[in-house]
């Protein structure tokens, strides 16, 4: 799929890799459409590309299909999804007082990270495959964030892994799912990268964490998930796969 031309949603469009992706998809000639649930960071960024700032929240079924409808009467049926929004949290099962982990905190990061992606895809994809086939039939592409902690979570991450986890194992059957409307969708599993929640912590840790890849031996620059994003688009034959782009990290226990 050419990107030029194309409405996209860009989930979590209001900073971090989001961000990066919307930039990179309105560069290349897309009109983006940057859903947040911080609605100050949406429009700025959208002021910055040209696009429309909308409030949603992706794990609520009104909320992510008002943002769509919004998005279509702005700029026409979306046929490209970065569906990038998500949570992190760390927390041990048992704590040091040995109480057990407030259930509720799991199931914020769950319904965020995978209802949230099954959410956004599902309103998606019933839209999509109402539009016209283009070359080779496709009608539209998705591509989901899942995380490095699907497959090797550090200590406290049963949470945030489990969520991806959830994406990762989502990916191929949804991609089988609707293979017959013509929409593909990946998922890319990114390791450290340089968001805004990375740019936190103190010069150190960071540091630290950035020695701890392979090579390059550096954190991940936003701009390289968003460059990887819409290749994801551009490349017809990319399908049902799961991407890690790590630098061949592999996490530690802690």
């Amino acid at each position: 799929m050419k990107i030029q031309g194309q409405a996209a949603l860009v989930t979590g469009g209001g900073s971090g890799l989001g961000e990066a992706t919307a930039r990179e998809l309105a560069r290349l000639g897309a009109r983006v459409t940057v859903i947040d649930l911080n609605l100050d960071n949406a429009k700025k960024v959208a002021a910055d590309i040209g696009g429309l700032a909308v409030q949603a929240d992706v794990s609520n079924g009104d909320s992510m299909q008002a943002a769509i409808d919004q998005a279509a009467a702005a700029h026409g049926p979306a046929r490209i999804l970065m569906q990038i929004a998500g949570i992190g949290a760390a927390k041990r099962v048992i704590g040091k007082d040995g109480s057990a982990a407030p259930l509720e905190d799991f199931i914020k990061v769950v319904n965020v990270n995978l209802i949230g992606t099954y959410n956004a895809a599902r309103l998606f994809a019933a839209a999509c495959a109402k539009l016209d086939p283009m070359e080779d039939g496709e009608r539209g592409a998705m591509v989901f964030t899942a995380s490095v902690a699907a497959f090797d979570g550090q200590v406290g991450q049963q949470a945030y892994s489990a969520s991806k986890g959830g994406v990762v194992g989502m990916t191929l059957p949804m991609a089988r799912d609707l293979a017959q409307h013509g929409i593909r969708v990946c998922t890319i599993a990114p390791g450290l990268f340089a968001t805004p929640l990375m740019r936190t912590l103190p010069e150190p840790v960071q540091a630290s964490l950035a020695a701890s890849i392979p090579f390059p031996q550096r954190l991940g620059k936003p701009g390289e998930f968003a460059e990887l994003a819409c290749h994801i688009v551009t490349n017809g034959h990319l399908n049902g796969e799961v991407i890690r782009l790590d630098g061949a990290l592999r996490m530690a226990p802690r």
